[in-house]
């Protein structure tokens, strides 16, 4: 079974163009086949705000009204992924840069969850492996833009992460996937303030103990349990870290790895 790596990167990335350019040479040298999940950093939002579009964030997710969803379109699937795809060309990386709408890859509907209206936000419903394998069989690298669609004419601004996620399950029965996700910090630390505190594994029961201490809280419990979910439903492993340490993320020299059993 060939080897996959799913990789998500986020804001801190997108919005430096010195950190993108380094990160996008390391990704390119990547010699396995390899997905690139983005989120879309700050560009949205400085031109909502230029045009005068309140914006409104609820637990990690943008509420996306109709002109906000173009926006983001355009930034997303526009600028920031093809901008990736030709730096990742420079290095000799043939990559093809798509969103969800492209060839029904990525389907989902609008997201609903308790009274809070959140628009054209998505949550997907199914991701077609099909659509990425042939990509990949092809010797292409793939760089996903979070924006999906529902298949009636209604694109979606859909949470990078759970792409990332839903992307490694789709592909862990045809692959021996890893889910790597790029941040800002080291991994998940002890101390939030302290980069050297990095906890180099964590599995259920720990995860558990972590919680009830209040050692992780907040944003961090929600990209671990979507972590395990991806180990529940057949991802090989999963890794917490900084992007910018790629080769160590990659090696199991830094970071966090995420395990469904005790050491």
């Amino acid at each position: 079974m060939s080897r996959l790596l799913v990789i998500k990167i986020g804001g801190n990335i997108i919005d430096d163009a010195v950190k993108l350019a380094s990160f996008l040479e390391m990704f390119a040298a990547i010699p396995e086949q390899k997905i690139l999940v983005h989120g879309g950093g700050k560009l949205a939002t400085r031109m909502a705000e230029q045009k005068g579009i309140p914006q409104q964030m609820v637990e990690g997710r943008r509420i996306t009204d109709a002109e906000t969803l173009k926006i983001v379109t355009m930034v997303y699937a526009g600028y920031i992924n093809k901008n990736i795809v030709a730096q990742l060309q420079s290095h000799q990386c043939d990559a093809i840069g798509v969103c969800g709408a492209d060839g029904n890859a990525i389907q989902g509907h609008k997201r609903t969850k308790g009274d809070i209206d959140y628009g054209f936000a998505g949550d997907i419903d199914r991701v077609d492996p099909d659509f990425f394998h042939n990509l990949l069989s092809r010797g292409l690298s793939v760089v996903v833009a979070p924006i999906t669609h529902d298949r009636k004419g209604q694109l979606l601004n859909t949470n990078a992460d759970t792409i990332a996620q839903e992307l490694a399950v789709a592909m862990s029965g045809r692959c021996e996937t890893s889910l790597i996700y790029g941040f800002e910090k080291n991994g998940v630390l002890m101390d939030a303030a302290d980069d050297r505190t990095t906890i180099p594994r964590i599995d259920p029961v720990s995860y558990r103990r972590l919680k009830a201490d209040q050692t992780i809280f907040a944003g961090m419990i929600p990209k671990l349990d979507n972590a395990f979910a991806a180990l529940d439903r057949g991802v090989k492993k999963v890794i917490i870290g900084k992007a910018e340490n790629l080769h160590t993320l990659i090696a199991g020299t830094s970071g966090t790895l995420i395990v469904n059993q005790p050491a």
